[in-house]
């Protein structure tokens, strides 16, 4: 549909009057207020002389035609004095001069701009037909959306007669025709998967409406959903036979040929413009460039020429450049000056990652698309899980825009690969110790060390000219004894610069003795350590230690906080010492409060702590002290969030404390920011004297895996220090990381994985005497028996956790599972009993005042009322549990949420509200894995087989088969039946 739709035989008014306080809706029922103060508009046929007179724009209406507006062809015998008496009253309740009466009839005038809310409407539709016409959706989309937003039900709710019957179809024509619209400006903007929801409920409530139904199609398809495409355009076809006896009109028969042959038109949006989020959002995150950058000239000149070939007006799709070199060669430096250098050309934002690839764990692709897009203003709820959807929704996020991507210290073209742009306007620079020659269509770049011009002239900008000139000689040995590599050039310089007293001749004696230099002039890494050796040789013995025992912890980066903890000084000591290292460029300042290594400066620096820590024992204090501080902190989390339970008590004592926290926002905040270092620190406690401890934390920390964020990386530590324990033979330990890992295998759907290690936790558990994971396990083995069908067994496993709990004085743990073994009678089918304990449970969640759990218990109590089939009460308690997931960051949760509204919406035989809730289901992942997915696109189908519309719903089946087979699921020959035509329970 070409422009936004303007209201049909409407004019829009004239100039507006000056603003008043009166204001009046329409587009709802008929309401009128004086400033913030309701006006009473009297009796119905008051109310539809007021509608007639409002909608006329300031026109007068003569009393014939007011009599017709009211009641048609059988107007009562004393109309006309009903008319004089509904607008007598009108005149006392509005402002004077408001209601007024010319030639027989009546007329409203002298209204304040924006006091008429169809006013309002027509004029942002204008605004936003206008933007759309410029190329500017975004502003359009957002504009459109803002008139939408005026409808408040339906219009002129509640007004008889017939001329108010003729505008409620004109005005409700006029909205669906902006519906649709906004629906295209959508699509356009790539928000295909969005749009499914929304429009799945349209076309149930408009199953005529063909422009809906190819909107639906273009939706369906775009989001990789091409055999529920073909039947939303099959079961349109047998519908308007059915009741109009037509075909399709071609545009939608187009479509559907132009899916067949998957038509690469349709796989993009037709206009190339970001999200409205996206593109207020212009990233800044390059490093700070070096103010002394020095040399390098052909290379500036090579690569500022790919750069412009991508960011001119003939962009070239994905303009690569791969800079290759040792450590400290200055590829990053040389990047990074690049890039601002260019940052003009790349307007819309510039995008900055270390990929970690010399180091032991190298980034992975799915978690820096998660911070880029986050970076592009894209919302955590709106970003998949999967690496290759992560890919897609970047690069259409990119589309359309000029945006510059900095890949430093990448391990390979296989980790680059998902991170490039994908069009033309953007670009990429890369750094690596390897050349990507298996980049297709990059542009190479090996980086040696420095000409020695170029490295006496670096070396001269940063001691000073003064200094230099009188020993030319000697800083020709300086920088010849760095073997001209820039960053050992730059840390002996700056030494120099520091101290005053020193000659140029006294660093370059100081560097012509090569046992103190460790044959840093070697190629290779031993090159680079010994440019780090000369700047670790001139620090002071504090900053040196610091150095040196900060090295030793795992992660991406760490805090102050807990590099306080690392060190044992007063976190202002520490920063102190931390911001001396950042001046050396020894260390980096990743943001406010935080830092980390270069990684190959943090394999020096653990070396330097092998052999100058002394005594040795200090380099395990160091680490141990991190584990207390993260174990502290993380079990006040816990307790935070769950108040009453014990678990808290029955860890691993800590020497080192943890953090405090003002509120609960304040502390998930920390779980989730701390969430790779935390991880990382786990990973890290193999030894003896703190594998309980790590075990322990990972326990703690167990809300990473609900997230949907963390739970990949929280798997592959779980299943670490399951490794770790069963080669240490401590049992106890071995117990509680099987726990852990449990958790995470229920909450990826993973039943008999999550079955095998919850038997052998609980053995080890029961061997040791460790109650608080017997009653734990216990509950966890409930669940799987609830997924197994085996209620019984699971009834069992839920008393027996609830026993463990009341013994332990653990009030949080008896609540939620109390939660579960009310699911455990549903299924037994004591439907009153399972309400009761629901009800129970929800009470003793509220008695420990902390929202978070009492979600579950709110979830437990919706499943109940449901199958008692009190649907109003169910769908109160599941908005309840939505709202505390949404809140704690549950989302998968939250999807897991949405899937049960949609089951209480069809049993109350409401298709089409279950079948747009089962869409957020899908959108939003659910607990459960691909079975849980099984689980809503079967209910999907069956939503939308009660809608009518039976290809789309068989296609949901086929899917659900599909997944179901996948995970060996028994619902496979349910939706079998389905697919077969035998109706199932």
């Amino acid at each position: 549909m070409d422009g936004v739709p303007r209201v049909p035989e409407q004019r829009r008014p004239g100039s507006p009057a000056e603003p008043a306080a009166l204001r009046f809706s329409v587009l709802g029922p008929v309401r009128a207020w004086r400033g913030d103060e309701p006006v009473n508009t009297g009796s119905p046929q008051q109310r539809a002389l007021l509608t007639a007179l409002l909608l006329r724009e300031g026109r007068t209406a003569t009393a014939a035609e007011l009599i017709d507006a009211l009641w048609g062809e059988e107007p009562p015998q004393q109309a006309l004095a009903a008319v004089r008496t509904y607008a007598s009253r009108l005149r006392k309740v509005l402002d004077p001069g408001v209601l007024v009466s010319e030639s027989g009839g009546y007329a409203v005038r002298g209204l304040g701009e924006g006091a008429l809310d169809l006013a309002v409407a027509q004029e942002r539709a204008a605004q936003a037909e206008k933007a759309r016409n410029t190329g500017d959706l975004c502003h359009a989309r957002e504009v459109l959306g803002r008139a939408l937003s005026l409808w408040d039900g339906e219009t002129l709710a509640g007004v008889p007669g017939p001329y108010a019957e003729a505008q409620r179809v004109r005005l409700e024509e006029w909205r669906l025709q902006l519906l649709e619209s906004r629906l295209d400006m959508d699509l356009d903007q790539g928000c295909h998967a969005e749009a499914v929801s929304e429009l799945t409920a349209l076309t149930a409530a408009h199953p005529l409406r063909e422009r809906l139904r190819e909107l639906l199609m273009l939706a369906l398809y775009r989001s990789g959903r091409q055999a529920e495409a073909l039947a939303v355009y099959a079961d349109t076809r047998r519908l308007l036979a059915d009741e109009l006896g037509v075909d399709p009109r071609p545009d939608l028969q187009e479509l559907q040929q132009r899916i067949l042959r998957a038509d690469p038109g349709l796989a993009e949006p037709s206009t190339p413009v970001a999200e409205p989020a996206a593109a207020l959002v212009r990233p800044a995150q390059l490093p700070a460039t070096v103010p002394d950058f020095t040399g390098r000239a052909s290379f500036v000149r090579e690569l500022g020429e790919v750069l412009a070939s991508a960011s001119g007006s003939e962009g070239r799709v994905m303009a690569v450049s791969a800079l290759a070199g040792i450590g400290g060669v200055g590829k990053t430096t040389l990047a990074v000056h690049m890039a601002h250098e260019a940052r003009s050309a790349f307007p819309d934002g510039q995008l900055y990652v270390d990929l970690q690839g010399t180091g032991p764990r190298a980034a992975e692709p799915e978690t820096v698309l998660g911070s880029f897009l986050r970076a592009l203003g894209t919302a955590d709820s709106a970003i998949p899980d999967s690496l290759e959807e992560r890919a897609a929704l970047y690069r259409s996020v990119l589309d359309g825009r000029k945006v510059l991507v900095l890949l430093d210290n990448a391990r390979d073209a296989a980790q680059v690969r998902p991170l490039l742009p994908g069009t033309a306007g953007c670009a990429a620079l890369v750094t690596s110790r390897v050349r990507m020659v298996d980049l297709a269509g990059a542009h190479l770049v090996d980086l040696d060390v420095m000409a020695p011009d170029e490295a006496l002239t670096l070396f001269t900008k940063i001691v000073g000219e003064e200094r230099v000139a009188s020993e030319r000689k000697a800083a020709l040995d300086v920088v010849a004894a760095c073997g001209f590599l820039p960053l050992a050039i730059r840390i002996a310089a700056s030494r120099l610069a520091a101290r005053r007293t020193w000659t140029v001749s006294v660093l370059a004696a100081k560097l012509a003795d090569e046992r103190r230099r460790l044959d840093e002039l070697q190629a290779g890494d031993l090159a680079v350590k010994a440019t780090f050796e000369l700047g670790y040789g001139q620090l002071e013995p504090a900053q040196a230690r610091a150095f040196r025992l900060l090295g030793l912890a795992d992660g991406p980066d760490i805090s102050l906080a807990a590099a306080s903890a690392v060190l044992d000084l007063p976190p202002e000591d520490t920063e102190d010492l931390l911001e001396s290292l950042v001046d050396t460029s020894l260390l980096e300042s990743a943001a406010p409060g935080r830092y980390r290594f270069h990684d190959l400066v943090r394999l020096y620096a653990r070396a330097c702590a092998e052999r100058d820590e002394h005594p040795p024992s200090e380099r395990e204090a160091a680490l141990s002290r991190l584990l207390d501080f993260y174990l502290a902190t993380a079990a006040g989390v816990y307790a935070i969030e769950r108040p009453g339970d014990r678990l808290v008590d029955d860890l691993e004592p800590t020497e080192y404390p943890g953090l405090r926290f003002a509120n609960g926002s304040a502390a998930l905040d920390w779980l989730y920011s701390e969430a790779s270092p935390l991880l990382a620190c786990v990973r890290q406690a193999t030894e003896a004297g703190r594998l309980r401890r790590g075990v322990d934390l990972l326990w703690a920390a167990k809300d990473l895996t609900e997230s949907g964020a963390n739970s990949h990386q929280y798997e592959t530590t779980a299943r670490a220090m399951c490794d770790a324990t069963q080669a240490a033979g401590d049992a106890r330990a071995e117990g509680r990381a099987r726990t852990t890992l449990t958790n995470v295998l229920l909450v990826y759907g993973r039943i008999q994985q999550a079955g095998e290690e919850a038997r052998r936790a609980m053995e080890l558990a029961v061997s040791v005497g460790d109650a608080t994971a017997v009653s734990w396990v216990a509950n966890d083995r409930g669940l799987i028996c609830l997924h197994q069908g085996h209620y019984s067994e699971g009834e069992a496993f839920f008393n027996q956790a609830i026993e463990g709990h009341r013994a332990a004085g653990n009030r949080l743990g008896e609540a939620v599972t109390l939660a579960n073994l009310s699911r455990a009678y549903l299924e037994l089918g004591s439907v009153s009993r399972a309400v009761d304990i629901a009800q129970h449970s929800l009470a003793l969640h509220s008695e420990l005042g902390r929202p978070m759990r009492r979600a579950s218990a709110h979830f437990a109590l919706g499943l109940a009322l449901a199958k008692a089939d009190r649907h109003a009460e169910a769908l109160s308690q599941f908005v309840d549990a939505q709202g505390i997931f949404t809140e704690h960051r549950q989302r998968l949760w939250v999807g897991n949420t949405h899937f049960r509204m949609a089951e209480v919406h069809l049993s109350a035989a409401r298709p089409a509200q279950a079948a747009q809730h089962a869409e957020q289901a899908l959108a939003l992942g659910c607990v459960g894995g691909d079975r849980m997915r099984g689980n809503v696109v079967a209910l999907l189908g069956r939503a939308l087989s009660e809608l009518e519309q039976a290809d789309r719903a068989k296609a949901c089946w086929q899917d659900a088969l599909n997944l179901y087979e996948q995970c060996g699921a028994v619902e496979a020959a349910g939706v079998r039946a389905l697919l077969n035509g035998t109706p199932t329970a």
